[in-house]
């Protein structure tokens, strides 16, 4: 997928969360080009605008070996580190820069940018300020996925895609939300989920708890309780009891009639 302004304002705001997390003082980072570099747009903390725009090859420098490995990587003291190249001194030393990490995103197997967090004192970085690196990155990851299915699915148009495939991505983006930590991007991807139902029905009489309709999205998937309490992170049981009280809301009797009842009643697409 190609990047967007608005998925450079995902990789900023991580940046944010990640110096709030961390206490660390500098943090920048970006996304992928088409040429398969990685470009550095976005700073946070610098004093100077030597790392803005800058490219970065895959393999060289401690983003380019992140990006290969695509795991996390860091150096006590980038100038003098063995563990890495050395095409980007000037810019670090520019910039004061001696302790640095680096966390790869990585959206369906591909890394997609890089967030790096750094020190201007050579000073060992692990630990808790890693975790915190990491679940920045995971945050931008899950923004990405639901930019990218909202992508396809407008490319594609409502009958080029199909409305399995509106369905499917409606499930998965229902199942996706209650494990995202973040409110604002949370809500943002269920407003997304809203998008995709919009239309398709007569409003409903009776409105839905949020957990009804991730468990009706789950099962007009196809999946079965098991599974449906898997995605949702929820015991089978759970999954029964939101099931039985979608059904009496939509006066269905079986599984069945319970999808399409909803369907009808504009809670699924």
């Amino acid at each position: 997928m190609t990047a967007d302004a608005s998925d450079a304002v995902e990789i900023r705001n991580a940046l944010l969360r990640l110096r709030r997390a961390t206490g660390l003082p500098v943090a920048f980072g970006g996304l992928m080009e088409a040429g398969g570099q990685l470009r550095i747009s976005e700073l946070s903390g610098t004093a100077t605008n030597a790392l803005r725009s800058l490219a970065v090859t895959s393999g060289n420098g401690l983003g380019g070996k992140t990006v290969v490995l695509a795991r996390p990587c860091v150096v006590t003291d980038y100038s003098v580190s063995r563990q890495i190249s050395h095409e980007y001194d000037a810019p670090v030393a520019v910039e004061g820069l001696r302790s640095v990490l680096a966390v790869p995103v990585v959206v369906r197997h591909g890394v997609r940018g890089v967030l790096y967090g750094a020190l201007r004192t050579a000073l060992p970085l692990g630990g808790r300020m890693l975790e915190a690196a990491v679940e920045a990155a995971r945050d931008v990851e899950r923004a990405l996925v639901v930019r990218d299915e909202a992508r396809t699915l407008a490319a594609g148009g409502g009958a080029g895609a199909g409305w399995e495939q509106v369905r499917e991505a409606h499930a998965a983006l229902r199942a996706l939300a209650p494990r995202i930590a973040d409110p604002e991007l949370r809500d943002e991807l269920l407003e997304a989920c809203a998008l995709l139902t919009a239309g398709s029905a007569s409003p409903a009489r009776v409105r839905p708890a949020p957990r009804e309709v991730d468990v009706l999205a789950c099962v007009a998937a196809g999946a079965t309780n098991a599974v449906a309490a898997e995605r949702l992170g929820v015991t089978p049981e759970t999954v029964k009891g939101y099931l039985r009280s979608a059904m009496r809301k939509l006066r269905a009797r079986t599984r069945g009639e319970a999808v399409v009842a909803a369907r009808r009643a504009g809670w699924l697409p």
